[in-house]
């Protein structure tokens, strides 16, 4: 499935020179920044962010826009020449307009040509995640049609087998992607059940209408089974992001990642202990923390060499990385790495970055 990337250089997102926890000290550049910049196709905001500043999610802070400015987005395209100054002491950015000595001071719109701006992130990693249901409830597969039979008797089946599936309208789509229900999503720190997980494991295609429905299947990202349930596919719409930090104190912590790995690098995707209903919102940037260990203080006289008989001490957390949310549910998130300092583990702690 072929996207078409739009950029929102300010969706609904923070005016420049608002004031955030992580926003409150000066703007740092990054070493070398550039005065000019010229877009080229395959450049992403999180790249040009990071040729500009040190955090590369302060980027609106940077431009000079107010509140009816934000409510209308505009969009930057391989080509354009991105240019810094300085304006009462602070950096601000802009896009040429017309020759060299022509600059105006916000980004500029075009009437066309939308599907070639450029995305804020790597698209490739999270595509998959963008259309599926990923989070739902107790029993929420449960009326989905299913698979009663494979191919040839075949076990499990892939991209390129036929599966027979009960209860499946042709009529709603020829596109269906298929699922597993996958293991409870519990809140680490408080036990409260966030909701179900359901396990993305390929796409079908129609291939015959009836009752069992025929379908092929067109990809898998894992082996598919009788039982396994079917979703419509719907049309994969790549969103408008824009990175910044939360306005408020957040913290939570990583609780999964796909296929279950322990070291968890750099583009991999996790998901988070904390929703629309704690206020995280897409775009919203997150530090990383490797949690501290407790450790056992030598009591006075204990001559051992670790320390048996002391208090605890709580070893503090280390920064490990940044992670990116694209997109949230009510009570879970989903969020792409985007710096990765050393592995990142389940259980590492997610936080407001400066928090």
């Amino acid at each position: 499935m072929r996207l078409k990337y739009r950029f929102s250089i300010i969706p609904l997102v923070l005016l420049a020179g608002f004031i955030s926890l992580a926003g409150a000290d000066e703007l740092q550049l990054a070493d070398n920044a550039p005065s000019r910049y010229a877009v080229v196709k395959g450049d992403t905001l999180w790249d040009i962010s990071g040729r500009f500043l040190k955090t590369p999610w302060r980027w609106p802070e940077i431009w000079n826009m107010n509140r009816e400015q934000i409510k209308n987005p505009h969009w930057i395209y391989p080509g354009d020449v991105i240019v810094m100054n300085m304006v009462n002491g602070k950096p601000q950015l802009s896009i040429a307009q017309g020759d060299r000595a022509t600059v105006k001071l916000s980004p500029r719109i075009r009437s066309s040509g939308l599907d070639q701006a450029i995305p804020s992130i790597p698209s490739a990693a999270i595509e998959p995640f963008l259309t599926q249901p990923l989070v739902v409830e107790q029993d929420g597969l449960a009326k989905a049609p299913r698979i009663v039979a494979t191919e040839s008797e075949r076990i499990v089946v892939g991209a390129g087998n036929k599966a027979y599936v009960d209860g499946l309208d042709s009529g709603q789509s020829s596109l269906w992607q298929v699922y597993r229900p996958g293991p409870v999503m519990k809140d680490p720190d408080s036990g409260e059940i966030l909701g179900y997980e359901a396990v993305y494991l390929g796409e079908a295609r129609v291939s015959r209408a009836g009752d069992p429905a025929t379908v092929t299947i067109v990809r898998s990202t894992q082996e598919i089974n009788k039982g396994d349930r079917l979703v419509p596919a719907n049309k994969v719409t790549f969103p408008s992001y824009m990175p910044h930090s939360p306005e408020k104190a957040l913290r939570g912590r990583i609780l999964s990642a796909p296929m279950g790995v322990d070291e968890i690098g750099q583009n991999a995707i996790v998901t988070i202990n904390k929703g629309s209903r704690d206020g995280l919102e897409i775009g919203h940037v997150l530090a990383a923390y490797r949690r501290g260990e407790t450790v056992k203080a030598a009591a006075e006289g204990d001559n051992s060499w670790f320390g048996s008989s002391g208090r605890d001490i709580k070893l503090p957390d280390e920064r490990n990385g940044l992670v990116f949310i694209f997109r949230t549910f009510e009570k879970v998130s989903y969020g792409l790495v985007v710096q990765s300092l050393t592995p990142i583990h389940v259980g590492d702690v997610v936080q407001t970055p400066g928090q």
